[in-house]
């Protein structure tokens, strides 16, 4: 026996209705897969940006998240949109970043991706060693950040007083500095890579003074408890987007990692990126500096005595450069 007209109307109409329930289910689901949320993963312009400079030429994949890469002039504009909330990921010096932590700022740290790559070069064929500073005068790169605080505690594991022994130059700027060698202007100066390597290129009587990796580590047998290398860049996420988003972070730090490796394995082919994403940095010298560099990748709870370390130096120096404290453990990415 058929259905009736009226039963024909209802079964239509709950069919309808059926089917409108499975399109607000399966458009939630696609809500709540965020496919289409866009993520910016920050760089800052100059040498720290290079290790991941792949990422510039391909987005990564991270589930989720419509990724772009984007560099920055500099690092206080990065650590202005951590302190705003606005970016997600992206790189800072560490004393930055612990200090935007310190302001109750929820930013962690998930590896560090850049150590030690300082050197001391001087053209007086008289300077040989640390020793032979006293009553000369240094230029130094990075007033108030990692080169001066790391060459500030190397000079007093020497018996050497930072403000009374020799004179600390802070006025020019990476590469005036090494121009300024290479001119004969100055004759002494510690600059990180690849503006050393620009130095050397640009006058062979330059000379390595010491080296100030191996320097940082017998700090620590002088007395200090330095013993490895110093951390100069990490790589730092937003606590809450971390939190919502482990998968994400997780690809995030995989793709870094992976950059990295490919920079330090093919330095030619990482130098023509960096010139072609406008880094600042000519290709031919990153090719060539990229070897002494430090590119490194360490999860950072893994990294976390090298950066306490570090950190203590700050607190010796400027406390208020890392908001006087050691950082809490919350800080370090689990």
């Amino acid at each position: 026996m058929g259905f009736s007209s009226g039963k024909k109307i209802f079964l239509k109409l709950w069919l309808i209705n059926l089917g409108l329930a499975a399109a607000g289910f399966l458009h939630a689901l696609g809500n709540n897969d965020n496919t289409n949320r866009p993520l910016v993963i920050y760089g800052i312009k100059g040498p720290s940006a290079v290790g991941i400079i792949r990422l510039f030429e391909e987005a990564p994949t991270i589930s989720g998240f419509n990724v772009r890469v984007e560099a920055l002039a500099q690092a206080d504009l990065m650590a202005a949109r951590f302190i705003s909330g606005e970016a997600k990921v992206g790189i800072l010096p560490p004393n930055m970043a612990a200090k935007i932590a310190s302001s109750g700022r929820d930013i962690r740290a998930a590896a560090v991706i850049g150590g030690g790559m300082l050197s001391l070069l001087g053209a007086d064929p008289a300077i040989r060693s640390i020793g032979d500073l006293k009553g000369k005068t240094v230029e130094v790169a990075g007033q108030g950040a990692t080169p001066d605080y790391v060459f500030r505690k190397i000079l007093k594991s020497h018996g050497i007083d930072p403000e009374r022994d020799l004179t600390l130059g802070y006025s020019l700027a990476y590469p005036e500095i090494a121009q300024s060698l290479i001119a004969g202007k100055i004759s002494i100066a510690l600059l990180p890579e690849p503006f050393a390597t620009m130095a050397l290129a640009g006058k062979s009587e330059l000379n390595s003074v010491a080296d100030i990796q191996e320097e940082w580590a017998n700090a620590g047998s002088r007395g200090g408890q330095s013993g490895g290398n110093y951390p100069m860049t990490l790589l730092v996420v937003d606590g809450a987007f971390a939190d919502a988003n482990p998968l994400a972070v997780a690809e995030i730090m995989a793709a870094v990692k992976n950059s990295i490796e490919w920079v330090c394995a093919f330095p030619e082919e990482a130098g023509i990126l960096v010139e072609k994403h406008d880094l600042g940095l000519r290709s031919a010298v990153i090719t060539s500096a990229i070897p002494k560099s430090n590119y490194i990748f360490i999860p950072a709870m893994e990294a976390r005595p090298s950066l306490e370390e570090l950190f203590k130096v700050f607190l010796e120096y400027a406390p208020v450069s890392i908001g006087g404290a050691l950082p809490a453990d919350r800080f370090y990415l689990k």
